[in-house]
Parts: structure tokens; sequence; C-alpha cells
């Protein structure tokens, strides 16, 4: 080969490699940080095949929803920094392991959406002329409606994109509730006599507190506490009924047998169903809490939004919403219907609430400053 024919074929190479290079940055891209087991990986391959033009989709699990709200935080503190100091010395891996890339997309927990509007880590979604957007639930639409200050608001701009849901719910151990005159079916049963020092409860005041005020006929989100007499008494009372309060590992005293009850959240309830055959769950008739992973948009993300809605609206279609309840374990707020026969029959009752038990339960709303200090007060009172 001639040194002029060499050159030719050299320099072809070099832009048929400049040229891929090219294409593939030109890909529509879309990251999204995902909370761990909440999306079927199946579901990632059809999204994919879904797609008129090939693109970049980089899907990152977060083990747990705090995580997910600190990387909000870190993304935002990392520009902070760049702002106010361009001196900086460099991170040690090991030491200052390094902040992923911003997402496009993010798992979070509606408990978290209010401060992450507040400090202005998100920002709303254009969803609203989305297909499936139009087929939510009015009460998923509503959850979502936020003001600047991040309460809800029929006439704010939408801020997430509910994708599965679930309750709080009481675990127990079967074989110990049938010397007891039968199974827990309310809130009110956690004030048996014979379940004295037999409990354990999540180490939340919005959920201990919230479940009290149920059990009394009042909401959730009631704002004005001191209007409810009986709420201290009955806050002490449930105090002496509790053995373990914890917020991650409440189950594991039912499992040892050390609880008879526990109350927790669905999604680490499951699990522990399907490997324990003893333990049995409910959702209390009376109406529970409820909860929502949703999709937010980082403030600083900045690749192409097209593509971000366009996942949004696929995990929104029925065929997904099946798979999103039946493979990840949480109801659909879409509100399709699921084959009874296509979930364990232990599980049912928990991923199929009835109508009735599922109107009576609430999403924990945020709350005035003046309520949340009565709700800390009432606390620290109830565990002296």
């Amino acid at each position: 080969m001639d040194r002029r024919n060499f050159l030719i074929q050299a320099g072809t190479i070099t832009l048929l490699q400049l040229l891929a290079g090219c294409n593939e940055r030109e890909k529509q891209r879309l990251q999204v940080q995902l909370l761990k087991g909440s999306i079927p990986a199946q579901l990632l391959e059809q999204f994919k095949a879904s797609l008129k033009q090939p693109a970049n989709l980089e899907f990152t699990p977060v083990e747990q929803l705090v995580t997910a709200f600190d990387l909000l935080k870190s993304w935002e503190q990392s520009k902070a920094d760049k702002n106010t100091s361009p001196w900086q010395l460099p991170k040690i891996p090991l030491i200052n392991p390094a902040t992923p890339e911003v997402a496009d997309l993010l798992t979070l927990g509606d408990f978290w959406l209010a401060d992450a509007i507040a400090q202005k880590l998100i920002k709303p979604l254009e969803i609203a002329s989305l297909p499936q957007w139009q087929k939510l639930p009015q009460r998923y639409q509503e959850l979502v409606k936020r003001n600047a200050q991040g309460f809800r608001d029929s006439n704010g701009q939408i801020w997430a994109a509910p994708y599965r849901w679930g309750n709080t719910v009481i675990a127990y151990n079967r074989k110990k509730f049938e010397s007891l005159g039968g199974p827990p079916t309310d809130w009110s049963d956690l004030w048996r006599k014979e379940l004295q020092g037999q409990i354990s409860l999540p180490n939340q005041p919005r959920e201990v507190i919230g479940l009290t005020l149920k059990k009394l006929g009042y909401s959730y989100n009631t704002r004005d506490l001191q209007q409810v007499s009986q709420l201290p008494q009955q806050l002490k009372a449930l105090h002496q009924q509790v053995k373990f309060y914890s917020s991650d590992r409440y189950m594991e005293p039912l499992i040892l047998g050390d609880t008879w009850l526990a109350v927790g959240w669905s999604t680490d309830v499951i699990p522990v169903l399907q490997r324990y055959k003893e333990l049995s769950a409910i959702v209390p008739r009376s109406g529970s809490a409820i909860w929502a992973d949703v999709w937010v948009s980082p403030t600083k993300s900045s690749s192409n939004q097209l593509l971000a809605q366009q996942w949004i609206d696929f995990c929104w279609l029925e065929q997904s919403q099946r798979q999103i309840s039946i493979l990840s374990k949480a109801a659909s707020p879409m509100g399709i219907e699921i084959n009874p026969t296509d979930i364990q029959e232990t599980l049912r009752s928990l991923l199929l609430v009835e109508a009735e038990t599922l109107a009576k339960s609430e999403f924990l709303l945020p709350l005035p400053q003046e309520t949340m200090s009565q709700i800390e007060l009432l606390w620290q009172a109830m565990k002296p």
C-alpha cells in the first residue's frame, strides 16, 4: 500500500469514527435515578423498544427514598459551592465520593415533596397535556398540584407524577392471635389490654399520632390538635402497649417473636409476609395513611425533557401499571383492574384495597408550623 492510499484509508476510518461519535452524542439521553425495586427490569426494555428513535437510557437504582432526597440536596449544594468558591481542593474519592450527575428524573416519596419544592430542589413538570395524565384519578392529580411553598393547591403547578402507592398497615402473628379472640381489623385493636408490651411502631410522629386520630374518628391531617381533648390520654395509653419504636427495623421483633403486632409500610411488610408464613397483614378498615412514589425533575436537570415526558406517560399505560403493581408489589394510581389470581393470596388485601377502606384513607399532607409544633409537643409527652 502506497503512502497516498494509506492516508486516504486512514482518513476515512477517522472520519467514520468521528461521525459515529457525533451520532452517539446526537441521540436523545435520559438519566433516571429510580428507587430500587420500584420498576420491573423488563419495563425498561419495553420502553426502549417503544421509542421511534434510538436514545441513551441510563437508569440507576437508589437504595432508599431518603437517599434520593439527599441527592437532590447535594446537586443543589454542588451548584452553590461552584458559585461561591472557585478555588476548591480536589476531592479524595474514598472520603468525598463524587456526586452522581444530575438526573432528568428521580423517584421521590410524596412525603418529601413539600420540602423539595420549598427548598427549590425540583421544578414543575410539563405533563398536563400527556394522554395518560387525563386518566389519572383526581386525588392523585390534587396530590401533586402545589404552590411555591409546597402546600396543596388546586390551581398550583404540577410538581410530580405518581406511579405507584401503598398504605400503612398492621402486620401480626396469626398464631398469637388465635387465643385473643380473632385477628386485628382496625386501629382500635392496638389498645387491646392483652397486647400490652407486644407492639412495635414506626418512630414517626405523623404516623403514630395520625393513626390515633383515625381511631378517634379524626383525619390524619387535623390542624388544631388542641381541639381533640382525648388525644394526649390516648397517646399515653398507646405508649404503654409499645415495646419497640423504629422506622427501619420495626418488623424484626415480630419476626423473632418478641412482639405480636407491628405497624409499618406495605412495601416493607410484603417481602416479610412472603418469607414468614405465620405472619399476616391488614389495611385498617377505618382507613390508613397512603404514600406514593413519584417522579420529580431536579432543578438543574438539562437533558431532553420530551424523553422524560415519554417515560412518565409510558409508566402510566395500563400494561405498564399492571407490571409495576404485580412485580413491584405496590398498587396502581390509575385504578386499573388486576386479576386477583395474579397476586399471591396473602397479599391481595394489601394490594387490592377495598374501595370503602381506600376512600377513608389519606395522604399525609404538609401542615402549618403551628400544627407541627403541637405534634412535637404531643410526641415528647407520649414518650417521656
